[in-house]
């Protein structure tokens, strides 16, 4: 997928990247840490496979460049890999999506002070003088184009449900984006949202309870496509078919196929590509080879995927 990039902040990405006392010179060597969460769902897969791309093809282009990959189950885990790859590995630029934002924010902020350059993915943590840089997708228009879209479907009234994945400050984003267009339609009713963890079996038991608790619901924001393919098999198990909408979210290749083929309650979904883990990995290994840093934050843009531009989001080789 082609990638644009809009960087605000302390700098504009169009400017290139910027030079900074205290870096790295040009002539160092990098040994350049990547802590992920584990392929535990879809879009953690991709992820896995986005990082580990970008660790053969930055390897092979830069002879003094050094990727270790990490991936952890929770967030004890990966607070004790980060130790890891500075005590052991010795790391000097880190990139880390980290598994939740507020119980890993003090373990990054440790390895900055040690003089490693921090670079944030995705997940961000509730200090951000943790971090040297931030490299998200546009997680505002994640909650806001599923909101716009089930009001416009549904003419302004009717019963949703929701789905959060896990507390995170990029949750909490889209929660708020979600929940304030819909703020302008008084007549749609949420009438629930749970957390269901980014997981199709959690958000499978969600949607049960959903089902058994509210007897008419018009439409579900599933707020993840691994969460979508969940609240579909608990409504069709169900039999329900007052559900006119299940919107999920990330564009993985299974949930644009059924946007693309009509599938009846896949009408359209959100753009959200694990790739910009290699991208993050990429911007932030080349930088500091250069001895250079990035701008303070890049955003990656969300757009809706709807039947008609559905074939240019289908990626059909991809692990995602």
């Amino acid at each position: 997928m082609k990638q644009v990039f809009r960087a605000i902040g302390a700098g504009m990405l169009a400017l290139g990247i910027l030079g900074t006392a205290g870096a790295a010179r040009a002539d160092d060597k990098v040994t350049l840490g990547v802590a992920i969460p584990t392929a535990d769902h879809g879009f953690t897969g991709g992820i896995v496979w986005w990082a580990n791309k970008a660790k053969a093809d930055l390897e092979k282009a830069h002879p003094d460049l050094k990727v270790i990959v990490k991936t952890a189950a929770n967030a004890p885990e990966q607070a004790n890999q980060l130790q890891d790859l500075v005590t052991v590995n010795k790391i000097n630029a880190l990139v880390i999506f980290p598994y939740e934002s507020a119980s890993l924010t003090q373990p990054v902020a440790q390895v900055k002070k040690k003089g490693v350059y921090v670079t944030v993915v995705d997940r961000g943590l509730t200090d951000t003088s943790a971090q040297d840089a931030y490299v998200a997708g546009d997680n505002t228009a994640f909650g806001k184009i599923p909101a716009e879209y089930l009001a416009k479907a549904l003419d302004g009234k009717g019963n949703i449900v929701a789905l959060r994945g896990i507390p995170t400050t990029l949750d909490n984003e889209r929660w708020s984006a979600f929940t304030g267009v819909l703020k302008n339609y008084p007549e749609i009713k949420i009438l629930d949202a749970k957390y269901a963890n980014w997981n199709r079996d959690d958000a499978f038991k969600v949607m049960q309870d959903y089902l058994t608790r509210f007897k008419h619901i018009d439409a579900v924001w599933a707020a993840d496509d691994d969460m979508a393919v969940g609240v579909i098999k608990a409504i069709d198990q169900a039999r329900r078919n007052e559900i006119k909408i299940v919107f999920g979210g990330a564009g993985s290749k299974g949930m644009v196929k059924n946007v693309m083929d009509g599938a009846p309650m896949i009408k359209a979904d959100v753009s959200y590509s694990p790739k910009f883990i290699y991208d993050a990995i990429k911007l932030t290994a080349e930088a500091r080879l250069k001895g250079d840093k990035l701008p303070a934050t890049t955003i990656i843009p969300s757009v809706l995927i709807t039947k008609e531009n559905a074939q240019q989001f289908y990626f059909p080789d991809s692990p995602f």
